[in-house]
């Protein structure tokens, strides 16, 4: 049984997705401000965190920032009608999707048990192979873990699953849509950004433009992206 901590400052969204989460045999932890938010995390232990962007005392952005330096736990972000800003910005601090304001409650349930069956390490892509290697780039399936340049580099579960993927099948094309097929797990509900703000975050650990390496994340305008191995 999954547990799923909501956190949002207005009660009758806590309790409409706290009986509909209930319905499908969740456990639910409920938090109204951000300090509360970080609390739960901690004592509850939540499987996913359904998490509103604007909240008292803590915005949800500071949140998501500091539940990402310590745990891997899915985050789902709410954000209000026409905040892209929102949007972009949770993304860009560790989120795993978001949902916008007002929302059909159905909805909520199918992305949040979307996002938790791609947590589980079973998406579409990782099956066979266990590790790929490359000249400066190691990533461990095993381990989770991803070495580049001779140094650890610490990707969210997303990303990791989104850069093997990309990395499994060199000099392959896959568009926005294969991608949130294959990572998130959904394509009506998915959103192209979801994919570009991972890419661009993967990019910028990985230091890609910085320095001069042998592999790439090239964008194939109009399409998608492709892992590119340089000769």
């Amino acid at each position: 049984m999954y547990k799923i901590l909501i956190a949002d400052d207005e009660p009758q969204i806590r309790e409409i997705l706290r009986i509909y989460f209930e319905k499908e045999g969740f456990k639910v932890a409920e938090a109204a401000d951000g300090k509360e938010t970080l609390q739960q995390i901690t004592k509850e232990r939540p499987d996913i965190l359904l998490l509103d962007v604007m909240m008292p005392v803590m915005d949800g952005i500071e949140v998501c920032t500091r539940v990402r330096k310590k745990y891997e736990l899915p985050i789902i972000m709410l954000t209000a009608k026409g905040e892209d800003d929102d949007r972009i910005l949770g993304l860009e601090k560790g989120a795993d999707d978001y949902i916008t304001k007002p929302f059909n409650t159905k909805e909520v349930v199918m992305r949040v048990k979307a996002v938790l069956r791609r947590s589980s390490g079973t998406f579409s892509g990782m099956m066979g192979k266990t590790k790929l290697v490359f000249t400066d780039l190691s990533i461990d399936l095993k381990k989770m873990e991803v070495i580049a340049n001779n140094k650890k580099v610490n990707l969210t579960t997303k990303e990791f699953e989104l850069l093997w993927t990309l990395a499994n099948e060199p000099g392959k094309v896959l568009s926005r849509d294969q991608l949130l097929e294959r990572i998130w797990g959904y394509t009506y509900f998915g959103d192209t950004r979801t994919v570009d703000t991972h890419i661009k975050r993967i990019r910028q650990k990985l230091e890609i433009g910085k320095q001069s390496a042998p592999w790439d994340i090239v964008t194939v305008w109009g399409v998608g992206y492709k892992f590119e191995v340089k000769e």
